[in-house]
């Protein structure tokens, strides 16, 4: 699907930094966080089984509380944005604003090249960045291998049959859509934007690297935050070359795939 606007830049070459959205971001990050804790609670007092989640998106109930902060936060952004007064001595938003979540943060996905290179780079990551970045660990962490798919292991222990497919869904899915649209939508477009004065190369570079780093300590994981970070920055390279948001949904939704079936069948 394409939806051309002024998320995309001139001729799909460049990311088009914003000049809002990092408060955004922060404040809808927290907000997420809470709504996490709050979902959890309330389904746990619904079922009569009362239940905290071990981390934030250890659950369905989690990923949708964190789900509602994070799309929250992009949606208000971008409306406050295209609202603003520049001339009232507010942040000069940026170009071509329309308040839509696909013109204003380039979530668009062609066939071509956004499905071959997306699927390339989601695979390459899944299965030579990652174990790249956990090797230096493996002197220092017994059991490292068996400790790092825990966290996936926790996930889909309660879940079977048509649980298991929704779980599927939302994972695969669902979660590249909205982490792609807040971190290298929201969040890389806004720091970009912030960082615009340090010039066209360590601007990017800064922005691409703190997203990156954001995205790895948001999964609460310290095992994987290395090769979580530079995932994050992997898929925010793809969001700044392209323009657009395509590429890096499509190698998220790899990256995910490819663990979760793998848990799945030993499941």
């Amino acid at each position: 699907m394409r939806a051309p606007g002024a998320g995309a830049a001139p001729g799909g070459r460049r990311l088009v930094p914003n000049g809002f959205g990092v408060p955004e971001a922060l404040a809808g990050l927290a907000a997420g966080f809470v709504l996490a804790t709050l979902f959890v609670s309330a389904l746990g007092a619904l079922s009569g089984h009362p239940s905290h989640p071990n981390g934030v998106g250890s659950d369905v109930a989690s990923l949708a509380g964190l789900w509602c902060g994070l799309v929250g936060a992009a949606v208000v952004a971008s409306r406050r944005a295209r609202s603003s007064d520049p001339a009232a001595g507010q942040l000069s938003p940026g170009p071509g604003l329309t308040g839509m979540l696909a013109s204003d943060y380039g979530l668009s996905i062609r066939p071509w090249p956004d499905v071959p290179l997306g699927i390339a780079v989601g695979l390459v990551s899944q299965y030579a960045l990652v174990p790249l970045f956990e090797l230096p660990l493996l002197p220092f962490v017994p059991h490292l291998f068996q400790r790092l798919g825990q966290p996936a292991v926790s996930l889909t222990s309660d879940a079977h049959g048509a649980g298991l497919v929704l779980l599927g869904v939302l994972v695969c899915l669902g979660s590249p859509l909205v982490e792609e649209l807040y971190f290298r939508g929201l969040l890389l477009r806004g720091l970009a934007g912030r960082l615009a004065p340090l010039g066209s190369r360590i601007g990017p570079v800064l922005a691409v690297g703190i997203s990156g780093v954001v995205f790895g300590l948001v999964h609460f994981e310290a095992l994987q935050l290395l090769a979580l970070a530079g995932f994050g920055a992997v898929l925010g390279t793809l969001a700044w070359r392209t323009g657009r948001l395509g590429p890096g949904v499509v190698a998220h939704m790899a990256f995910n795939t490819a663990a979760f079936v793998s848990v799945a069948r030993a499941h």
